[in-house]
């Protein structure tokens, strides 16, 4: 009788599968499903993670460029690079890799397979953006191989074969933004799903532009850099504010609010550096004017530059100060709190429930810059400074300065005595030389850094990088002095690559790079030696 039951229960299952073969039947892949799905379902999550990725590492960028300092000093913030057992500043690595990845490919596929080419383009461009951020925080990285779903373990690319995938990737994101055949950006779901240009081609074409700009800007230290190739990217690429790339932020709950929101809680022990505040509060060698002494329509002192309201609050007791990246906040005692600076959400603590505190782009909802019109001006004006062209230098380095103020405007809490400070400011001949010939390059790269401070982190890096922290370029900063025990008396030039994936996973490919060397984050990257 036993023996009959099994027999009934394994003809059951028998004929229970075969009619459930149609059902069962769907993939090949038993890990997902054969048929892709429409590109713009992919679009804005792979936006978010690039941006939220720049921020998360950019936390920790920003303490090699003194955008800003941890309150309490050297004890959190001068070289957390050197630890490979952190994955803390490897979020891009994750954000390139996982979560654009192969997510990325999928909807450049589907955008060839259902003709819509503006995807395709679009995809390109990012995979490019991807390359040239993450090359330019950790040094080599993995391009050639990366992709291979037959490989487990993976060989990195030096920096010159990443460049020059970049160049090719935006060259063939272009041509794709610049078809006329397939969808148009309204029927293709470009417009809605792309949370940059919201499907702008024209604008996207002009933002590939200024990254070709960028890449090869990055090699001023090549005998091969040519300075007119960069002027000329630099042209055909953002026209104004009115193109910057900036990623929105919905604010209402944790997971679309920006990384850099009150809610998210991950700033609130930053401080903006002295360094930085010097150069909006008159007293850097590079832009103090004695005969603006005095001048100032609120403080009986130099005039401030207009975008210190705009880009940082005020201590408690309505001065503006930066910190010490050594002493942190401590260099004020308990009975001078009313001294102490703010945080960069206008609190004299470590958090913030009341969003009406934004300071600059540093709320839930506030936009980010990916890319922005003046960015590009101070690399104009620099390649010209370079190429001696100073009158194109001057030019440049003026358009960059006033997008910028105009750009900060819109976060400014005094209007009215912003445009005063603006006046006054400008008419400075040591913010702007009346003669190209005056115009120096440590202005130059100060008004950048001013312009990129809080998001360009790895451009403001890299351009230090560059000129190897020279305090005659970067007027007024000092490293921290002494450097790291590991750092053997070297500055950092790159970040180790993710602990969770490298450190654990691709063990020989990093020993070929000496990956386990204490003072590796220190090896200096390709395209900031000259060659």
């Amino acid at each position: 009788m036993k023996k009959i039951r099994n027999i009934c229960l394994i003809l059951a299952a028998v004929f229970t599968l075969a009619g459930c073969e149609d059902y069962l039947d769907v993939n090949t892949n038993p890990n997902g499903p054969d048929a892709l799905l429409q590109p713009e379902l992919f679009l804005p999550q792979i936006q978010s993670a690039l941006a939220v990725s720049i921020q998360w590492d950019g936390r920790f960028t920003g303490f090699y460029t003194q955008n800003w300092i941890y309150a309490t000093g050297d004890g959190y913030s001068l070289n957390l690079h050197s630890n490979p057992s952190s994955d803390f500043y490897a979020t891009l690595w994750r954000g390139v890799y996982w979560e654009m990845g192969y997510n990325l490919s999928d909807m450049i596929k589907s955008g060839e397979l259902n003709k819509k080419y503006d995807f395709v383009g679009v995809g390109h461009v990012l995979r490019a953006y991807g390359w040239q951020m993450l090359t330019d925080y950790h040094g080599p990285v993995i391009v050639t191989q990366a992709f291979d779903s037959e490989r487990r373990v993976f060989d990195y690319d030096e920096q010159q074969v990443v460049y020059e995938e970049i160049e090719r990737l935006l060259l063939l994101g272009i041509e794709n933004l610049e078809r006329t055949d397939g969808l148009s950006p309204e029927d293709s779901g470009l417009g809605q799903a792309d949370l940059i240009y919201s499907g702008d081609r024209d604008k996207w074409i002009k933002f590939a532009y200024g990254l070709l700009a960028i890449n090869k800007h990055r090699l001023t230290n090549k005998s091969f850099y040519d300075a007119n190739e960069v002027i000329g990217y630099v042209d055909k690429a953002l026209a104004s504010n009115a193109d910057n790339a900036t990623i929105r932020f919905e604010g209402e709950v944790s997971a679309n609010t920006s990384f850099f929101g009150p809610r998210r809680g991950n700033i609130g022990s930053y401080r903006p550096s002295k360094f930085f505040v010097g150069l909006l509060d008159g007293s850097n060698p590079e832009f103090n004017d004695p005969s603006l002494e005095g001048a100032d329509p609120v403080f009986q002192d130099y005039v401030k530059d207009p975008r210190i309201t705009a880009m940082i609050a005020p201590a408690p007791d309505g001065q503006y100060r930066g910190i010490d990246p050594i002493l942190g906040v401590n260099e004020w005692t308990a009975a001078e709190a009313d001294l102490v600076p703010k945080n960069l959400w206008n609190m004299p603590g470590y958090s913030d429930s009341d969003s009406s505190n934004q300071i600059y782009f540093f709320g839930n909802d506030a936009r980010f810059p990916l890319m922005t019109y003046s960015q590009l001006q101070f690399i104009k004006a620099e390649a010209a400074w370079i190429n001696n062209n100073p009158a194109t230098a001057l030019n440049a380095y003026t358009e960059g300065v006033n997008a910028h103020m105009d750009f900060s405007k819109q976060y400014a809490p005094d209007p009215e005595i912003y445009d005063q400070r603006r006046e006054q400011y400008l008419n400075s001949e040591e913010i702007i030389p009346t003669s190209p010939d005056d115009l120096t390059l440590s202005k130059i790269m100060l008004q950048k850094y001013i312009a990129t401070w809080g998001w360009g982190f790895f451009e403001t890096w890299s351009d230090m990088r560059r000129y190897h922290y020279e305090n005659t370029v970067y007027n007024g900063f000092q490293l921290p002095d002494p450097l790291y025990t590991d750092n053997n008396g070297e500055p950092a030039y790159r970040a180790r690559p993710r602990f969770n994936s490298e450190y654990m996973w691709n063990q020989a490919a990093l020993e070929e790079l000496n990956g386990f060397e204490v003072d590796y984050h220190t090896y200096e990257t390709w395209f900031s030696k000259p060659e």
